[in-house]
């Protein structure tokens, strides 16, 4: 039964083009499925390294740029009030602040406050999001320009008419299949430490953002869409890193640059994504 539903998965008509067989492939360095589970230790490794950058390149950076965290109120210890915290919510109606008071023979008004600064100090603090942003822009600028040394020779990049000349029956480049591991591993990394990053609002729509981009990512490869993969890699990362920038210079409160950033963004994802795109 595993053998026939691994045949059925794998059955070519599902993954290569009408009258072509995984049999044409044959002699062929074509990309091997399996080659992408070496994105599980590279995912490891690249939230090794992240944490190292972290702490020894983002944060020292940050401090010597002027971010710096506001002073939040420190709040007096209470297994009262933070058990309900924790438990119940973080921000109690007119009858629970009333009842806590009671329990804890404090006036409404001074648990009132007690709440406002405990959640207070469970707001992401700016360094952190500077240090998440400046590895995000790291990663993003290196893979954008190395993509682009990459495919910059290649005649399919400019002519992606070329993507399908003898398609399936193209050869994998090693540099083409080690880029490919290093964006599948870069997205595998950010669904794992998306928990523990600052949580903002949109948390769900970036889990279903990532594991789609880690679908397209293995599907292409295993297709041996690896051309237009690579394009439409490209494509999203050319304003990736510049969003990432202007984040960076806002968390520095230099608003004027930060704003020119931004614009800059702007024009660079309509153009990539609104014109380039739909185009290819």
């Amino acid at each position: 039964t595993r053998m026939g539903l691994s045949e059925g998965f794998w059955h070519h008509e599902y993954w290569l083009p009408p009258g072509a067989t995984w049999e044409d492939m044959k002699g062929i360095p074509y990309p091997q499925p399996q080659d992408l589970l070496l994105c599980i230790p590279g995912a490891l490794l690249l939230i090794v390294v992240r944490c190292i950058f972290e702490r020894t390149v983002a944060l020292p950076l940050g401090r010597r740029l002027g971010v710096r965290d506001k002073l939040r109120p420190k709040v007096q210890p209470n297994a009262t009030l933070e058990g309900f915290y924790v438990q119940l919510g973080r921000t109690p109606k007119e009858g629970d602040l009333i009842s806590l008071a009671k329990q804890s023979d404090l006036p409404v008004k001074n648990v009132e406050t007690w709440f406002r600064h405990r959640r207070a100090q469970d707001r992401p603090r700016l360094m952190k999001k500077f240090c998440e942003a400046s590895w995000r822009f790291t990663f993003y600028f290196t893979s954008f320009f190395s993509g682009l040394a990459i495919l910059y020779d290649k005649p399919w990049f400019w002519d992606h008419t070329v993507c399908w000349l003898r398609f399936p029956q193209q050869p994998l480049p090693p540099a083409l299949g080690w880029f490919y591991l290093l964006e599948l591993s870069f997205y595998c990394s950010l669904v794992v430490t998306l928990p523990f990053d600052v949580k903002r609002k949109d948390f769900k729509e970036q889990i279903i953002h990532h594991i789609a981009t880690i679908t397209l990512i293995f599907v292409s490869y295993c297709a041996n869409l690896v051309r237009f993969g690579m394009i439409v890699m490209l494509v999203h990362d050319a304003s990736d890193y510049i969003l990432e920038l202007a984040k960076m210079l806002h968390y520095m409160k230099w608003k004027r640059v930060c704003e020119a950033v931004f614009i800059v963004f702007a024009v660079v994802f309509i153009i990539s994504r609104l014109v380039l795109f739909p185009l290819m």
